[in-house]
């Protein structure tokens, strides 16, 4: 059994250690895996390379469309499980694309990791459309929640589904993490949190952007607004690290 993997370079998956850059584990070694395939299309994702293959014409800013043999690849679940059982880090980052859509392989191979690993800790990042299969559900220690606002061009009937936003605000491992890009996404958040009672010690509001210079302009104000609402605040720790670039 097998799982489509995203690449850092033709051939070579992205599997990698480095410092969780975003939401409640920021600053903590960890050892990531992302997946390719998305079943949302944000037009800021910066890591279109994980979907908008030749052929996609879902709109992105950057209009690039990707070689999908360049930049997928598929792997053996023992492989994968390998690889990141023999990496450093006790913390394992899943993310994508949106990883709940290979949701038996990945139980399967998260399970191998943890049989090596006793002690990693597991972390789920989805876009919170997709709902995870019981097996793998078990396993997961905790799940980033980045349900997708209307700037980022996703239609609200595919990106905010209630009854999986439902289920995140109930599930204790959930934390939310909403991308601002405008003052205006604000109001939505807040919206969002009344409506399914989001505890704010679990909803953090992160500023969009791909460079160091939009993310201070924006952590500005969004910090503001996160003191004055009782939301966490997360920057984009990677980012100011090591750049926007693969297998960091």
């Amino acid at each position: 059994m097998s799982l489509t993997l995203a690449t850092v370079t033709p051939g070579e998956a992205e599997i990698f250690a480095s410092l969780q850059g975003e939401g409640p584990s920021m600053g903590r070694p960890s050892t990531f895996v992302r997946l390719s395939r998305c079943n949302l299309a944000c037009r800021w994702c910066d890591t279109a390379y994980t979907w908008r293959f030749t052929g996609d014409n879902r709109p992105h800013r950057d209009d690039l469309a990707f070689e999908r043999t360049a930049n997928q690849i598929v792997l053996d679940e023992a492989e994968v499980a390998a690889r990141i059982a023999a990496l450093a880090p006790d913390r394992l980052v899943v993310t994508g694309g949106e990883p709940l859509l290979q949701g038996p392989a990945l139980a399967r191979m998260v399970a191998a990791v943890k049989a090596a690993r006793p002690e990693m800790h597991v972390e789920i990042e989805t876009n919170g459309s997709v709902a995870p299969v019981p097996a793998l559900d078990a396993l997961v220690d905790q799940y980033n929640v980045s349900p997708k606002l209307a700037h980022s061009g996703n239609p609200a009937d595919l990106a905010l589904v209630p009854e999986r936003l439902a289920h995140w605000a109930g599930e204790p491992r959930a934390f939310f993490k909403f991308v601002v890009a405008e003052p205006a996404d604000l109001a939505e958040v807040a919206a969002l949190q009344a409506q399914y009672a989001i505890p704010g010690d679990r909803l953090f509001v992160m500023p969009e952007g791909t460079g160091s210079a939009a993310l201070r302009e924006r952590s500005k104000w969004l910090a503001e607004a996160a003191l004055e609402a009782g939301w966490r605040f997360t920057d984009r720790l990677h980012i100011h690290l090591y750049g926007d670039t693969r297998g960091t």
